[in-house]
């Protein structure tokens, strides 16, 4: 009889999710033993995972690149950055939402456990190396977002949002699946690196073309982008707003990573091909993102609008298809989170009693009854409108300046005239907060809050006196994928 022998694959690279998913177990057996007494030693204990978890893949070693489990899946310098920043944004939105669902009633132990499950699928698509594992990252992902969205289900607007995003979602998917069936037909492989000595430029027929094209409309739909953003702007609305800070945070990151790994990664030989749906994405977003926005008076809503825009600007480095282009997509989407998450700290902390505020007015005259908060909202509106010398003057100007160099002169000159549009409604946030009548007063921030809020600011404000750990993350992020 033969001897068979069994090479078990290395699970190092795998450590962060494997200590994310042995501890969202303990967390379920704690919570369904324990019931609603557990709510806050599961939020403890969340929030103590992720930061674990954080720990081990920023201890990653630099510029190293190793692939496990038959090719499938991969750790590499973008991984890195990538994983970092979505448990980040994990771990501030369990900050974010502790004093909102106290006082909404609806504190239950399994948010930060979906969070957790969430954030396992996205590592799993930033580090996907081939279609397969893609999906299941995507689909781990999206199962928990669609039940977070409608988190609050004594709400119409709640339930109505995840009802939205699970019909759309599944459309979505499928397209992917259908995309990704086409590519492997062609090609006869699923692995990205096999996909790449599949194809060239000469080989690329119709039916290549038709699955990027199905997997493209996919991506868009998972990152918010035009035409694929119908859904953005109810379910940012609809659903708790903690959950919207969550949406607008860490599933963007890796929607993001996962764009960029399926064409630099799997699709680089064809770029010609790819390159004009993202030209194509970027610019419609960048115009809906700028235009759509101006007439907005929920704050939420705004927020929706003003994400779809930032994922054109980040799109315009993807666009160029080179290191500078990508090393552009990662500092952008660096500072893109920073901002936002700041953004929601300042909106989750105004609030009278049990009433939250909703539209725009109600910052009429911040500045003179909560001066400190009035200063740092308006920072970040000044960087997202891309002033210098905020953060979000530079995450615009790393792009644009890789397409001036891909020589996408059109696709610059429009981002540059979309973000003069965009900053009328930024602007007018400020104006709302500094010249109009005074409203009465908020309440107290609260702790959680706060912690979010001074290390988003301290981004948005002093990138530009310490820009060298954040570039220098980027730039190996960058190389690692060329």
């Amino acid at each position: 009889m033969p001897t068979v022998h069994s090479v078990l694959p290395t699970l190092a690279p795998l450590l962060p999710e494997i200590i994310l998913s042995a501890g969202v177990m303990v967390l379920i057996l704690y919570g369904a033993f324990r019931g609603e007494k557990s709510v806050e030693g599961v939020n403890v204990g969340a929030l103590l995972l992720l930061l674990l978890a954080f720990c081990v893949v920023v201890s990653q070693a630099p510029g190293v690149k190793v692939t496990t489990l038959s090719g499938s899946f991969i750790q590499d310098g973008f991984s890195k950055v990538m994983k970092a920043l979505v448990l980040l944004g994990s771990a501030a939105t369990i900050l974010l939402s502790r004093d909102y669902f106290q006082r909404a009633g609806i504190d239950r132990f399994e948010f930060p456990i979906l969070v957790v499950l969430s954030t396992i699928g996205m590592m799993v698509m930033v580090s996907a190396n081939d279609l397969i594992a893609l999906y299941l990252g995507l689909e781990l992902q999206s199962l928990a977002l669609y039940v977070i969205a409608s988190f609050h289900r004594d709400d119409l607007r709640s339930t109505e949002a995840g009802l939205k995003y699970f019909v759309l979602g599944a459309l979505s998917s499928g397209m992917l699946l259908y995309g990704s069936s086409l590519i492997y037909g062609f090609t006869g492989t699923v692995s990205f690196p096999g996909i790449v000595s599949a194809l060239n430029e000469s080989n690329a027929g119709f039916g290549i073309v038709l699955g990027i094209v199905f997997v493209a409309a996919a991506v868009a739909f998972k990152m918010s982008a035009v035409p694929f953003h119908m859904w953005t702007p109810d379910v940012y609305e609809g659903a708790p707003t903690p959950v919207t800070a969550f949406f607008a945070s860490a599933p963007k990151m890796a929607a993001v990573a996962m764009t960029v790994r399926i064409f630099i990664g799997a699709l680089p030989d064809v770029t010609a091909i790819w390159q004009q749906i993202v030209v194509f994405i970027s610019i419609a977003s960048m115009a809906l993102g700028s235009f759509a926005a101006i007439g907005q008076r929920s704050i939420k809503r705004l927020m929706a609008y003003s994400s779809i825009g930032n994922i054109g600007y980040a799109l315009i480095g993807l666009a160029a298809g080179t290191e500078q282009g990508i090393f552009g997509v990662v500092i952008y989407m660096i500072i893109y989170l920073a901002m936002t998450l700041g953004a929601f700290a300042i909106i989750l902390s105004l609030r009278r009693r049990n009433e939250m505020f909703d539209t725009i007015e109600d910052l009429s005259g911040l500045s003179r009854t909560h001066p400190w908060l009035a200063f740092l909202l308006a920072m970040i509106m000044f960087s997202l409108a891309g002033i210098p010398p905020l953060a979000g003057f530079f995450g615009k100007f790393y792009v644009f300046a890789a397409a001036i160099e891909a020589k996408l002169f059109t696709l610059a000159v429009i981002g540059v005239v979309t973000s003069v549009v965009g900053a009328y409604y930024y602007l007018r946030i400020v104006k709302i907060m500094y010249f109009d009548e005074p409203k009465a007063p908020y309440e107290a921030m609260a702790p959680g809050l706060r912690i979010v809020l001074a290390l988003s600011s301290v981004v948005v404000i002093l990138f530009f006196v310490l820009p060298a750990p954040l570039r220098g993350a980027a730039e190996a992020a960058a190389r690692s994928l060329f």
